[in-house]
């Protein structure tokens, strides 16, 4: 990819992408092989950060750089992919949702 010009919006998962660390995806994978039920895993937002501090990346770090914002590459890999968070009024933890298409 060339920075040197304006991003496209189609360009930009592409750079989040490439700018997540492979800790973020060896967590995540290893979250949806153990909560894959055959037919989806729901992953929790809190097990992803806990699992990611295990790596020295701290939630604040996974935030601020949107190592979170993975969901594109599990979806060119095959997975339907679902994000839920609260919305107003609300007081569940935020969960990821992964299917195989």
């Amino acid at each position: 990819m060339n920075l040197t010009k304006p991003i496209s919006p189609n360009e930009v998962g592409g750079v989040q992408r490439d700018n997540i660390p492979a800790e973020v995806f060896e967590a995540v994978n290893k979250l949806i092989a153990k909560k894959w039920t055959g037919s989806s895993a729901t992953v929790k937002q809190e097990e992803i950060l806990d699992a990611l501090g295990e790596f020295g990346i701290w939630r604040d770090h996974a935030f601020d750089r949107g190592y979170l914002n993975f969901e594109e590459a599990y979806r060119e890999q095959g997975w339907e992919v679902e994000y839920d968070k609260p919305g107003y009024n609300e007081s569940y933890g935020a969960f990821f949702v992964f299917k195989a298409k």
